[in-house]
């Protein structure tokens, strides 16, 4: 376990618009507003279509994290997750989970990491910066190479 005391910067409310890409439009918000480092406490959302991390194979390690995408449609979300910073890329790397319902399946849902998005009427999100430390994601090569929240310690 690790842990690290943070310092919390600007809070925003953040709407995405109807036919957004999803990550397209969070990575313009933080550019516009120089946010490189966050967390996204919650949001909610309706999506025409979400890709989301899960397989219905077999697998052959349970253990291994799981790389495909299952594609799905017409959803409502909720979601959240972290955003850090790679300053050799000069990109936000966002960290983002969801639970989506079907909306013409009784609301079954699927719960997941998200790879993509296009909002569906709206988008609505509540994020908050961190001003210290620097989040960024190491690649762990000892865990399937799965890039990990790391953070620098507290900066003075």
């Amino acid at each position: 376990m690790r842990s690290q005391q943070v310092d919390i910067g600007r809070s925003f409310v953040v709407v995405f618009d109807h036919g957004d890409d999803f990550f397209t439009a969070l990575a313009d918000f933080c550019r516009a507003n120089n946010v490189r480092h966050g967390i996204i406490p919650t949001f909610i959302a309706g999506f025409s279509q979400v890709e989301v991390v899960g397989t219905c194979a077999k697998l052959d390690n349970p253990q291994a994290p799981v790389w495909s995408a299952v594609h799905l449609n017409n959803v409502e979300a909720l979601g959240g997750g972290t955003i850090a910073y790679d300053e050799t890329e000069q990109r936000i790397l966002p960290h983002i989970h969801v639970s989506v319902g079907l909306k013409e399946h009784s609301a079954t849902a699927h719960t997941s990491h998200l790879l993509s998005a296009t909002v569906q009427f709206l988008t609505e999100m509540y994020l908050v910066e961190v001003s210290q430390p620097t989040l960024h994601r190491e690649r762990d090569p000892n865990l399937y190479d799965v890039p990990l929240l790391r953070f620098d310690t507290a900066e003075n």
